[in-house]
């Protein structure tokens, strides 16, 4: 949804405005779209991590078998045809006629070594084997593969549209410091060129004007991280930028007069949530009061009920995030594949909440020290710091430490002991990658799951996530996948708080559709007609 700007500008607006009308028109001559991002890549190694600010630059540079559309949808990549030829085979047509960036030519090869590789890079703070794992791949010929399970698999064609597909004679073999650095290993097939990476600075591309999906609206593409929200937003009405993502709540409505400003508004798949330490008898920021050892409290499905009827969150809806989040009480917003419509958001009940601490034997309350990124979510370390207050509204003493998300997602998985998740609680968010329930089920919920920071484990609610896996039934499935849902909720697995609404701002003469995944990427950028 596009909305003119029609809100009064900052003091001294009409001095920032000329310039910016300047450096808009140079942008313009050059053919060049800059573009301020929230949140910075960790890497050029499509492969590396499983993280928005990753996979958005890598399917810039990159191809999927199977691409996804702007509510993920699936669509023709890497791949004209896919199709199961019997209970255990998936077989993929691929696309002839393809180049990677430094002329190298796509075949089969490429789509064998980048599924073996995509589970296995090293030190990787997010693994891509969630969509890998129990796949065979093999080549038939240059331009045919097949992909096996040991059981029939109806997400084959979700689970592949996440991989990124690089090249056998340069990327298969390459380390991920040899993508950062560029030259051979980042070239892709995707519709921009690799030009040069400055950490902390600027991703720099070229459009690939013989891009099998026609060539981009713009020759070039600067990619800018501006994690402060002021600051972006600065930069675009100085004209540094062209467009900007997650446009600060605060200064949403502020700026919706400017005639030369256009905004995008749409729903995300992202939920922001409380993943709890569900592992330790000693969790390592939790104490009673006075400091003394005490046993983790958050074993206790009563304790993790209470800090959720704990959160008011239409509070943190209005008065954090200004009305641009929607409340949750599952995993996906409404829409999605597999989403309960049994679930609701757990109501704001302080009352309720004290009487289950007294129950569980933590009358007293306890002391706890929580964690999370301050530059990765929507007004992430607010949220956090609003969720401290409500838990000590209900006897809890509760801290906030938050962190570079450029430290803190390594830290979350595996800081502590033999490579155990470091925190007691945090607040993370997920975005489902293949755009149904199933990846957050099997990420947040499930035993082992890659994103599971809680190590929350129930095997009742394994079995029935795996059944939903080896259902081909589309509609028995989605009841699978609802009921593994509900089963979670109930048991408090993670602490659902909202869903987030993605917003972009940019120059008029611009446009951009709202993609759920939340991607920024420069080659859905478009000239108004």
């Amino acid at each position: 949804m596009h909305n003119k700007l029609r809100s009064a500008l900052l003091s001294g607006a009409a001095l920032t405005l000329l310039a910016g009308a300047a450096a808009a028109q140079d942008l313009a001559e050059e053919n060049t779209i800059t573009v301020g991002l929230s949140s910075e890549a960790t890497s050029i190694d499509p492969q590396f991590h499983n993280l928005t600010p990753n996979n958005q630059i890598a399917n810039m540079i990159f191809d999927n078998l199977i691409n996804q559309g702007a509510r993920q949808q699936l669509m023709p990549g890497l791949a004209t045809e896919w199709g199961p030829i019997d209970d255990l085979t998936w077989e993929f047509k691929l696309r002839e006629g393809v180049t990677f960036h430094d002329g190298s030519p796509f075949t089969a090869d490429d789509i064998v070594c980048s599924f073996e590789r995509a589970p296995n890079v090293p030190n990787s703070p997010g693994s891509f084997e969630l969509y890998t794992k129990g796949k065979t791949v093999e080549k038939v010929d240059d331009y045919t593969v097949r992909i096996t399970t040991e059981e029939p698999y109806p997400l084959m064609a979700n689970d592949v549209s996440t991989i990124s597909i690089v090249s056998d004679e340069h990327g298969c073999g390459a380390t991920t410091q040899d993508f950062n650095e560029g030259g051979a290993a980042a070239a892709g097939t995707g519709p921009y060129k690799f030009v040069e990476y400055v950490p902390g600075d600027r991703i720099v591309l070229e459009a690939n004007k013989d891009y099998w999906g026609g060539a981009p609206d713009f020759d070039r593409a600067v990619l800018k991280p501006i994690k402060s929200g002021p600051a972006r937003v600065a930069a675009l009405l100085a004209g540094d930028v062209d467009i900007i993502n997650d446009v600060p709540t605060t200064d949403l409505e502020r700026i919706k007069t400017n005639d030369d400003l256009t905004v995008a508004q749409g729903p995300s798949n992202r939920v922001i949530y409380l993943h709890l330490d569900q592992f330790r008898e000693d969790s390592p920021h939790i104490t009673a009061k006075d400091g003394s050892d005490i046993k983790n409290p958050l074993l206790d499905k009563r304790v993790r009920m209470a800090l959720s009827k704990a959160i008011h969150r239409g509070a943190i809806r209005d008065r954090v995030m200004e009305g641009q989040s929607v409340l949750a009480g599952q995993l996906l917003p409404e829409g999605f594949f597999g989403v309960s419509d049994k679930l609701e958001p757990v109501e704001y009940d302080p009352d309720g909440a004290k009487a289950l601490l007294e129950e569980a034997g933590y009358g007293d309350g306890f002391k706890i020290l929580m964690h999370g990124p301050n530059d990765r979510y929507v007004n992430d370390a607010r949220i956090l710091e609003a969720v401290a207050q409500m838990f000590n509204r209900i006897g809890i003493e509760a801290s906030v430490e938050t962190m570079p998300r450029s430290v803190y997602f390594s830290r979350a998985s595996r800081g502590g002991p033999d490579e155990t998740p470091e925190f007691s609680l945090i607040l993370v968010g997920w975005g489902a990658g293949s755009g149904e329930a199933s990846s957050p089920l099997r990420s947040l919920i499930r035993t082992g799951g890659a994103a599971n920071r809680g190590r929350h484990s129930n095997a009742e609610i394994d079995a029935v996530i795996d059944e939903a896996l080896r259902t081909v039934d589309d509609e028995k499935r989605e009841a699978l996948l609802a009921k593994a849902t509900e089963m979670a909720m109930e048991e408090n697995a993670i602490i659902p708080i909202h869903y987030q609404v993605n917003n972009w701002a940019m120059k008029d003469g611009l446009t951009y559709e709202p993609r759920t995944d939340e991607w920024t990427a420069a080659q859905y950028i478009k000239r108004a007609q």
